[in-house]
């Protein structure tokens, strides 16, 4: 499993990227992270709001910091 972190490294971009990391010990699960700081990176996923989260490729959410909950909820689905 993919995992992208989008974002210019803004306090939410952390706190989004911690809840993921909690999420993926919760579920058992194993996840290569990757944070993308590059706005023109960024702006090809269609993404105008930051932090993003993107799995496997797929815009999750945006412009929220999710909690542990709903990124489990997400990842279960992965």
């Amino acid at each position: 499993m993919k995992i992208s972190i989008l974002g210019k490294g803004c306090p939410n971009c952390r706190r989004l990227e911690e809840n993921t990391r909690q999420a993926l010990s919760l579920v058992g699960k194993e996840a290569t992270i990757e944070k993308i700081t590059d706005m023109d990176t960024i702006l090809e996923y269609g993404v105008m709001r930051t932090p993003a989260l993107v799995i496997n490729e797929k815009v999750v959410s945006s412009g929220t910091v999710l909690s542990v909950e709903q990124i489990v909820s997400l990842l279960k689905n992965e």
